[in-house]
């Protein structure tokens, strides 16, 4: 006689980004039901708050999207100040913006897309590193040629970074103020998710054998053609997968697992882990570790024009 599963846990990602972006799936493992949902707010923290509140305490777990609550660089942990206050609205369920991730499944992502990709010297871009401290410190030990490019697309400032020590120079000296403006200054929300803006910077991917970080960064810059690139990023789309494979992208490596036809960001994951532990906390980086080796978490290959 087969056990019936019980209620599925829900897990939903409130993010700054757009609802056409919409999802939802069942996910089933250790024992377990989840249903995991990502609601897009079209860029209105007004709402985002609401619906913290709304649904503070129904939920086992909050992914926090389309936005960073905290970046990690180095030794030092920066804190947005208008996101902080916004996630302050859910007093009782904890939120995950996929920083634990990114600094665990992501770095092991790089160590197992070796024999794949052979990263010594492979000459890489990635739009934006210091939301990504983890990926960005695992290409540096796995001797990529990487060029960082935080001060290019996030400053708009003609100065590529090609060093981890640079680039921790910079993010110690930069984040400390950055983090005090409000987030909409450095990062696409809602409709300027769906625009593209071509311009000299697209000289960088053209560079560049590999393209990594956020995709809605990645995107935004990116030049018509990817022809012969690859490009490694999360938080992809059945539609996003075809505009990759249509601009001539050899390959599409996603860091997070495909569920219901979708890979979910890292926050969504992330929450998805604090649910299934039941501890209704963040869970440290050997916690994570240890659920993502227990579930067989690896990165999802898509070969578009092999």
């Amino acid at each position: 006689m087969m056990r019936q599963m019980a209620e599925p846990k829900r897990i939903v990602s409130v993010s700054l980004g757009s609802s056409k972006r919409n999802a939802s799936a069942q996910y089933d493992v250790l024992d377990q039901s989840f249903l995991l949902e990502r609601i897009g707010t079209d860029g209105s923290m007004e709402k985002m708050a609401e619906l913290f509140r709304e649904l503070d305490g129904k939920v086992a777990a909050f992914g926090l999207g389309g936005t960073d609550l905290n970046i990690v660089a180095g030794d030092k942990t920066y804190s947005f100040k208008d996101i902080k206050a916004l996630v302050a609205n859910a007093k009782i369920t904890p939120v995950l913006d996929g920083g634990g991730l990114k600094h665990t499944l992501e770095r092991e992502a790089i160590r197992q897309l070796e024999p794949l990709i052979g990263w010594n010297g492979r000459k890489t871009l990635m739009v934006s590193a210091v939301d990504r401290f983890g990926m960005a410190e695992a290409l540096s030990e796995a001797g990529a040629n990487v060029l960082y490019g935080d001060l290019i697309f996030g400053l708009g400032l003609p100065i590529p970074i090609r060093s981890i020590v640079t680039l921790r120079t910079f993010a110690q000296i930069l984040l400390p103020v950055i983090t005090q403006l409000p987030f909409k200054w450095f990062y696409p929300t809602g409709e300027k998710q769906d625009k593209i803006e071509r311009d000299a910077r697209v000289k960088h991917y053209e560079w560049a054998d590999v393209i990594a970080g956020d995709f809605l960064y990645i995107n935004r810059y990116r030049p018509e053609k990817l022809t012969g690139k690859t490009i490694l990023t999360n938080t992809i789309t059945a539609s996003d997968v075809e505009a990759l494979k249509a601009a001539g992208a050899k390959r599409l490596i996603a860091t997070t697992p495909k569920l219901n036809g979708r890979n979910f960001g890292t926050n969504v994951m992330e929450a998805f882990f604090v649910a299934a532990s039941g501890k209704n906390r963040v869970l440290t980086s050997q916690e994570l570790t240890e659920f993502i080796k227990l579930v067989g978490f690896k990165p999802e290959v898509y070969e578009l024009n092999p």
